[in-house]
């Protein structure tokens, strides 16, 4: 009798034990959890189907500073056919990147760091053992391309023109550009030449020359004579140009140079064994800062017989994919500095003479790849919050949506009937998946994110939509606190993005852990695709062409508007922000309506003049606005569209935040805007974080990208009751 009712009190106890772990509670998302996301990319499959390689971005733990993190790339392998974990093929601190199979699936060519230059290393898939370098090339090594037959490869690198100047094999004659460098009193380009006085400050001319040289190669001054002298971070001098060479497959090869000359040649597809495609633009007279239109050529790849394919005034014809057989080409052609969804075309290679023929889609493509027997073509594409996996049939035109919208399709590739690709969503921000060509039933490869998801609470977006005064659907998502409970009034964030010409959806990573982390912490989230948007059309596109504050300002407060009208928001309680182009319109949302508690513009734009000037985006003055800051109709228009002009009106507590080393905006942006406010009184707190650029908050420094997210809550908190 005691026996059956220990039985009995074993099994009571283990239900209980049961009920109480189901109703444990999941735990929320933390800011720290930015550290656990790994991202998978850069996708290839073997030509049967049944191999793929990828890369996966990792995020750990510096050795020096436990304070501290560091990106690590590595190539991972996986079956397609069969269930099997993926394995790890590559270790260490340099990491690893640019996978591509050779056409026999037996070897995997891929980039790795030698000394601080990229060079490409080639791996026996089924042998195993370490990789071996097969490049070791002064100018370094990337973009690797195998020929059809599994011979050579190709591989572009950058190289500064003093280095081409004096390059005696790719420059054997020592000429000189025949465009100008544009340094003033120099009409030959004499400055390129290599000075053998010796150095002297009390010398003569050219002695005085040679000493001013050293001072520019140790730092202590930098000449301009670039109209495109910003990088993302500074200020450079440096004039560079890609070469496209060639090397055999097997240890101990040395390259060989394609192209030459004082021009840039990039994006090289082998068409046969012995001919190459690529971008250029090749003879021109002006200066490589000036010259935005892009050519399509051949050339065999032994340097000889280049051919021009496409090439036209004031239009960019960009290189997409070469069929297999080498009968086609996919490019994307599209009007210099010019907003506008590229038209993507298909040339007959056969037949160059014939006119392309045009995909009919209004919307941009990204990793263009043709079908085995060339009568698909696959791309995917931004497109209503979400990217998309797109299939073309080449011989009737007929475009199909195989993903959803909901999703984003990051990466992919498609052999022998497998599609194997990167997707992120709501519930996972990166994992690696496998599917038949109509993706009905994608097959979850890896578990990189999976297992520290399985707790964690997610909020997941409610779409709605709304027609505004021009006519345009605009789409928005709202996300409740992940302990919502109907009859309580809670905070809420509008969020916005940059760009313009960019969307957030639950198909767009990027901001992922951001709006887990608000909803976790109490916080509703709202975000919307304002007009100028990418990923509805060009009609939709182009609709903020000289009105980057009224209009999209429209946009994103119905969207606020449809949130509050739920019930559930509290009105008292509303906070705005948003980094680059949302930046700016936060500062004009928060200088034109009075509603918000509090709000935090990162990395903006506040004031066109200065922009103009110290942005390495620049000419998005006159693609907007149609001319520069000192034409009188212009000069009109960029005053009106400036927040700073408005400073006056911001009257709420604002947190503005700026990287050190920001060109994409520039600096004096958020200063000016400091500063004004400060003047005025206003409540305002100004961050520079040092040493970061505009990619802060998804590539920078990890320890800067939670500081950020932190100090907004933190901010927010101050004047959430």
């Amino acid at each position: 009798m005691n026996k059956i009712k220990n039985r009995i009190y074993i099994v009571l106890a283990l239900i209980a034990s049961v009920c109480c772990f189901s109703q444990q509670k999941k735990e929320p998302i933390q800011v720290t959890d930015l550290l656990k996301i790994k991202t998978v990319g850069d996708v290839e499959l073997t030509k049967d189907g049944k191999t793929a390689v990828f890369t996966v971005k990792s995020i750990n733990k510096n050795a020096e500073s436990a304070l501290d993190y560091d990106y690590e790339t590595q190539l991972w392998l996986a079956k397609t056919s069969d269930k099997t974990a993926p394995r790890q093929l590559t270790f260490g601190k340099e990491g690893s990147g640019s996978p591509v199979f050779s056409p026999d699936g037996k070897q995997i060519a891929f980039t790795r760091s030698v000394k601080g230059k990229s060079q490409v290393f080639l791996l026996k898939v089924d042998e195993g053992g370490e990789a071996v370098q097969l490049t070791d090339s002064k100018y370094g090594a990337g973009n690797p391309k195998w020929s059809p037959d599994g011979k050579q490869l190709l591989f572009t690198a950058s190289i500064l023109i003093n280095e081409l100047v004096k390059d005696s094999v790719l420059n054997p004659k020592k000429e000189l550009p025949v465009w100008s460098f544009e340094k003033p009193g120099f009409a030959a380009n004499e400055n390129l030449k290599a000075n053998k006085t010796k150095a002297d400050p009390n010398g003569n001319l050219q002695a005085i020359r040679a000493y001013l040289d050293i001072n520019e190669k140790d730092k202590k001054a930098k000449v301009i004579d670039k109209l495109q002298f910003q990088t993302e971070t500074g200020l450079s001098s440096e004039l560079r140009f890609s070469q496209i060479f060639i090397i055999d497959a097997k240890p101990g090869a040395k390259e060989k140079a394609i192209t030459k000359g004082f021009y840039s040649h990039s994006n090289p597809y082998f068409v046969s064994n012995t001919k190459i495609a690529f971008n250029g633009n090749l003879n021109e007279k002006r200066h490589p800062d000036r010259v935005l239109e892009t050519k399509i050529y051949t050339i065999n790849t032994d340097g000889t017989n280049v051919t021009e394919l496409l090439g036209a005034e004031n239009l960019v014809f960009q290189l997409l994919a070469v069929s297999p057989s080498g009968k086609q080409l996919a490019y994307q052609e599209s009007i210099i500095n010019n907003l506008s969804v590229p038209v993507l075309k298909i040339f007959n290679l056969e037949n160059p003479s014939a006119k392309s023929k045009v995909i009919d889609y209004d919307r941009n493509n990204n990793n263009v790849r043709f079908s085995k027997d060339e009568k698909q073509l696959y791309f995917t594409s931004s497109s209503n919050g979400g990217y998309v996996l797109v299939n073309v049939s080449l011989s009737t035109g007929k475009i199909e949506i195989l993903s959803s919208s909901d999703q984003g399709i990051t990466d992919y590739d498609v052999n022998n009937g497998v599609v194997a690709f990167a997707k992120t969503d709501v519930k996972n921000p990166s994992e690696l998946y496998v599917s038949d060509l109509r993706l009905k039933t994608p097959r979850l490869v890896s578990e990189f994110n999976t297992g520290w998801l399985q707790n964690k609470e997610i909020s997941f977006p409610e779409k709605g939509t709304f027609t505004n005064e021009k006519g345009l659907e605009v789409e928005y998502w709202i996300m409740k606190p992940i302990l919502f409970e109907q009859g309580k009034k809670y905070p809420l964030l509008t969020e916005i993005h940059g760009g313009p010409a960019s969307m957030f959806g639950p198909g767009d990573g990027s901001m992922w852990l951001e709006y887990q982390f608000f909803c976790a912490q109490g916080y509703g989230v709202v975000y919307s695709n304002p007009r100028g948007s990418s990923g509805y059309g060009e009609k939709f596109l182009r609709s903020n062409i000289n009105d980057w504050g009224t209009g999209p300002a429209s946009d994103v407060l119905t969207a606020l508007d449809k949130t509050v009208a739920q019930g559930w928001v509290d009105t008292g309680r509303l906070f705005i922000t948003g980094g680059s182009y949302a930046g700016y319109l936060t500062t004009w949302i928060i200088s034109h309506d009075q509603r918000f508690k509090a709000a935090s513009s990162q990395r903006g734009v506040y004031d066109f003049g200065t922009f103009f000037g110290e942005a390495n985006v620049w000419r998005m003055i006159p693609r907007y606005f149609g001319g520069y800051p000192w034409e009188e109709k212009t000069k009109a228009i960029l005053e009106r569209e400036s927040p700073i002009n408005y400073v006056e009106n911001i009257n709420i507590p604002f947190l503005i935040i700026h990287g050190d080393n920001d060109n994409r905006t520039g600096v004096s942006q958020s200063q000016m805007l400091y500063k004004s406010l400060k003047v005025l009184g206003k409540p305002v707190e100004y961050v520079r974080q040092p040493g970061a650029s505009h990619e802060i908050t998804r590539s920078g420094d990890n320890r800067q990208r939670i500081d950020q997210l932190l100090r907004t809550f933190e901010f927010f908190e101050r004047f959430n009751h």
